[in-house]
């Protein structure tokens, strides 16, 4: 049995994992992500995470990984040689790339968190077997991945796919990025606590229905851009609210995605569930060495 180390790094918190060939989570640790710190106060923690699962790896008999995968919320240099993640305010151009294949000293592969995603789903989650589809995170932040004809989009600098930085509200809420109105600013989980001054998980029946409504808004723009007709979405916020977020976001889905190529274009819970972003990371370190396209 041959074993990848997964790494997801998010702004809320960092997971790491042992992932097999077949895609199966066997060890898992999670770590709060430092925002408060600084660069190396935050790549601590993540040296932590990683020595922690290797550790658990060799105490459950597993043998050691053959290579590294990470997910990272960007925006991000290609191949993650620096990342500077809007949520983690101490990482600009933070060489990550160089950091982790120096911690771990494996072939490392570094990609977007929800490009990472968009992989695994299409390895063993939701969108397996699809060649054209769209899988977003739905989290703290807002991210996604974009697969074209069974290949997974890049763009000039590797971050296509951005969804979280579509336009949904005119004029609306000052992003991070600096825009107005983008769907990070509106229907994210930092958003919502921001409008609501309350955790998103305490967020009423109308903040859920109209975060649903504003991501089906998004993905209808994709939809109606790209012929799309699948979006699998995963994320504490999505997966959180359950039904009915995806019932709002499918209701307006529907209502905006009227063109017939566009017009029977679904967004499902990820089929990966939870574990879907370090799943994805895993995917990331695979693809890296050459066994998944």
């Amino acid at each position: 049995m041959e074993l990848v180390l997964a790494i997801d790094i998010g702004a809320s918190k960092i997971s790491c994992g042992l992932v097999d060939a077949a895609g199966t989570v066997l060890t898992v640790r999670r770590v709060k992500t430092p925002v408060d710190r600084d660069a190396d106060g935050v790549f601590d923690a993540l040296r932590g995470a990683v020595r922690g699962t290797l550790q658990d790896g060799v105490v459950a008999g597993h043998p050691p990984p053959v290579a590294c995968g990470v997910g990272s919320v960007g925006p991000m240099e290609s191949g993650g040689v620096t990342v500077s993640p809007l949520n983690i305010p101490s990482w600009r151009a933070f060489p990550l790339l160089a950091k982790v294949e120096d911690l771990i000293g494996l072939p490392t592969a570094i990609d977007n968190d929800a490009k990472a995603l968009a992989l695994g789903e299409g390895w063993v989650g939701g969108a397996r077997g699809v060649m054209d589809y769209l899988s977003m995170v739905v989290s703290t932040g807002v991210g996604g991945g974009i697969v074209l004809g069974g290949k997974l989009l890049n763009g000039h600098g590797g971050n296509a796919g951005h969804i979280g930085h579509v336009i949904v509200v005119p004029d609306g809420r000052r992003c991070t990025c600096g825009a107005y109105g983008c769907l990070e600013a509106e229907a994210s989980g930092t958003a919502i606590q921001a409008i609501t001054g309350r955790h998103p998980s305490e967020a009423s029946a109308g903040m859920i229905e109209r975060t649903g409504m504003l991501v089906g808004l998004a993905v209808a723009s994709v939809a109606n851009l790209l012929d799309l007709q699948l979006c699998t979405i995963a994320g504490s916020v999505a997966l959180g609210y359950g039904r009915r977020f995806f019932d709002a976001a499918n209701r307006e889905l529907a209502v905006r995605s009227r063109i017939s190529y566009a017009a029977k274009a679904r967004i499902e819970p990820c089929g990966l569930g939870a574990e879907g972003p370090l799943v994805g990371a895993g995917a990331v370190g695979w693809r890296g060495i050459g066994r998944l396209m």
